[in-house]
């Protein structure tokens, strides 16, 4: 049962601070598709989800995977022997087979070309609890970690809810690429000692969420140069290592130490099985420090958010089989590629532009030509209207502290080739570059009959209410951007 305001004198300010960030346009979107979901035949007008960042493009080289290991699962008949050994308490550093099985596994993703010591290896509850994990660790409440800007909407709860650590944006714009510049890092750093605030370090994003971007051996390099004169940590979250599907190739910081003379012991990376893999309800998140103090520190943390037994056990038999490894990472890379080629390339017969990029699963969309201005309440503006009228959920650059409006995020590696046809259908009709005798229903295509939508090409309007966005299980009240009329 939810909270009422009410009933907010009764909880913690831990509990009740806005540094979640759920009541942003982010999580509205998520909430919108929640309560109004689209399915093909059930609910052909509904909602199409593409604000999750999942991957769900080799689910079935998985499946077939299981189906010949059932003895991978302590849950089946053939793996039941091992239950009671998998079942009892584990300790904090987690099976020694998971821990060997995952440092080979992050190496194989990085091309083999460094080697992780599986004794580093800590368990955390995904990248969320990686990422807070390294913060309690780091630093106190107060401190401050800057952060290349646009950036993934829910470091802002992973940072800093409960840790109560700043974030300051390191301001990064689309005239080169929304690349990070020395400029940019040191006018970052200045506003925050300007503030007498105590910055502990740098966190970057790499390939980048929500750009699907790569960083080159030279920032990486001038990163690690930067943090080393500062003195200041430096967290490397490589959560899409393995979603690379284009040249060039993906750079590891534990590659870039190897050549650049700095103290290791400010250098820390978050890993996850999540988006490179596509399970992101195993919640198996993973700290690699370089720091002896931190990886102790982590570990008796690590307690409050361990993987599972039973996922470790899986996961270990799972990735030490190298031959199917190989095979799902060089399928998966060859899937992203060609769903990424068709929705960058439908888009841009329409006339809209993706920042290039080679990874992710997600492209990041110039909208700016259908703001009626240059303004972040244009662009929620017109992220209702997407939302509302087009029905889909795409996250708006604010919400990802992108300083220039108009920018979106589309993910489209969560949803089938159907319903991608679907959404580019509706986003043809929405900018007027299609005519209307395109979407007329065709045989076989029952998802087509109800696809005349009710909203006029290139026109919008800011009476329009927004939906109804707040999931029915969520205390959270809507977010003040959703509730602004302009």
């Amino acid at each position: 049962m939810g909270f009422t305001s009410a009933n907010e004198q009764y909880l913690s300010k831990i509990a009740t601070n806005e540094q979640h960030g759920e009541n942003s346009p982010y999580f509205d979107g998520l909430k919108a598709y929640d309560n109004d979901p689209f399915r093909t035949n059930q609910n052909p007008n509904g909602v199409i989800q593409m604000g999750l960042a999942e991957n769900n493009l080799s689910y079935d080289l998985m499946e077939d995977w299981i189906k010949k290991n059932p003895e991978a699962s302590i849950c089946t008949t053939d793996g039941v022997d091992k239950f009671k050994d998998v079942a009892i308490f584990q300790d904090y550093h987690g099976l020694p087979e998971f821990r060997k099985a995952v440092a080979k596994f992050m190496g194989r993703v990085r091309g083999d070309r460094v080697t992780f010591d599986p004794d580093r290896i800590v368990m955390a509850g995904g990248a969320t609890g990686a990422n807070e994990l390294l913060m309690f660790c780091l630093a106190d409440p107060g401190d401050a970690f800057l952060v290349p800007s646009p950036y993934y909407p829910g470091l802002d709860r992973d940072l800093s809810w409960r840790t109560k650590v700043q974030l300051f944006p390191v301001i990064c714009e689309s005239s080169n690429n929304f690349q990070i510049t020395p400029e940019a890092l040191e006018e970052a750093y200045e506003k925050a000692i300007q503030a007498k605030v105590n910055v502990k370090g740098l966190i970057i994003i790499n390939p980048s969420n929500p750009l699907g971007t790569i960083l080159d051996t030279k920032t990486l390099q001038a990163l690690v140069r930067f943090i080393n004169d500062k003195n200041i940590h430096l967290v490397c979250d490589e959560i899409y290592a393995a979603t690379v599907f284009s040249s060039p190739n993906f750079i590891s910081i534990s590659e870039i130490i190897e050549d650049v003379d700095c103290d290791r012991d400010l250098i820390h990376i978050v890993y996850s099985l999540s988006k490179d893999m596509g399970f992101p309800g195993f919640r198996v998140g993973i700290v690699y420090s370089y720091n002896d103090a931190v990886v102790n520190c982590g570990r008796k943390m690590s307690s409050f958010g361990l993987v599972s037994s039973q996922t470790q056990y899986f996961l270990a038999s799972l990735l030490a089989d190298e031959v199917f490894v190989e095979m799902f990472l060089t399928e998966s890379a060859k899937r992203l590629a060609k769903r990424h080629g068709i929705f960058t390339n439908g888009l841009e017969q329409m006339g809209i532009s993706c920042l290039k990029s080679n990874a992710g699963l997600f492209c990041w969309m110039d909208l700016r030509s259908l703001l009626k201005e240059a303004t972040v309440e244009a662009e929620i503006v017109l992220w209702r209207v997407i939302i509302n009228k087009v029905k889909l959920n795409v996250s708006p650059g604010s919400s990802f502290h992108c300083v220039e409006p108009g920018w979106f995020r589309a993910c489209f590696a969560n949803i089938d080739d159907e319903t991608v046809e679907v959404a580019l259908q509706r986003i043809r009709l929405f900018v007027g570059k299609g005519k209307e005798k395109e979407v007329v229903a065709v045989k076989n295509k029952p998802w087509q009959k109800n696809l005349r939508l009710s909203f006029s090409p290139q026109k919008y309007d800011e009476s329009v209410p927004p939906p109804c966005l707040m999931s029915p299980h969520s205390p959270i009240p809507h977010s003040p951007l959703v509730r602004t009329r302009t």
